[in-house]
């Protein structure tokens, strides 16, 4: 039977690990979840202002991860926006610049545009590896999802020179310049055709050296 001095100890010592296992859960509420992409803008989606015609913006995506990682884009107004790629894989260390596409809505009567309430929001999930993409991975996993960030849009005026509209322009290059780079075919893994009209087979070429070293080694037989 344990006696009141012992019965005092267990009580503190039960005490002391419920308040170190509610301090834990504290903590983790408390602390930031580390994140898993780097984004550039980090917070804004500038767009170019043009009543009545379909505008374009760009974010570059960087995998800060050592895992695989998935993102997914989701959007306040899918039916005049849409976004390419909608969502991909990341490898540890690698990026991309993804596309925004978004019709701007013209003001009624004339009015000053409003400050826009569209948002969109940027999600990430890690992988075991290298897979195809396919949105279902995020509802199959919702639980391990977090929210990267919420990107707050902002309309700029083309007309007006600033260092928001530079970068812009910029990154909108990048992208045209991936997408074309994507576009292109597969280079052709066949024989090599020099300049002057050559072919190079690279087989014969592998089985002449190959033959050369045997020879070397004084393992053919010399010719009758």
């Amino acid at each position: 039977m344990a006696t009141p001095q012992e019965s005092v100890q267990g009580s503190s010592t039960c005490n002391f690990f419920t308040k170190f296992s509610s301090l834990s859960s504290l903590a983790k509420l408390l602390l930031p979840t580390p994140r898993r992409l780097k984004l550039d803008p980090s917070n804004k989606l500038f767009l170019h202002y043009a009543p009545g015609k379909q505008v374009r913006s760009a974010i570059k995506i960087k995998n800060t991860s050592k895992s695989h990682v998935a993102f997914k884009f989701q959007t306040t107004a899918p039916k005049s926006c849409f976004m390419r790629p909608p969502g991909a894989i990341l490898s540890p260390g690698e990026s991309l610049i993804a596309t925004v596409f978004k019709f701007v809505e013209p003001p009624e009567n004339n009015e000053k545009p409003q400050k826009p309430a569209l948002k969109f929001k940027i999600m990430s999930l890690k992988v075991k590896g290298p897979m195809d993409y396919i949105p279902e991975l995020f509802d199959e996993q919702i639980d391990k999802v977090i929210v990267e960030q919420i990107l707050q849009v902002v309309f700029l005026d083309p007309e007006r020179p600033s260092s928001a509209l530079a970068k812009l322009n910029r990154q909108l290059a990048e992208a045209d310049a991936a997408m074309e780079a994507r576009r292109k075919p597969p280079e052709d893994a066949g024989p090599r055709i020099m300049s002057e009209g050559l072919v190079i087979d690279e087989w014969k070429e592998r089985r002449e050296r190959y033959l050369a070293k045997q020879e070397q080694q004084g393992t053919l037989y010399s010719e009758c």
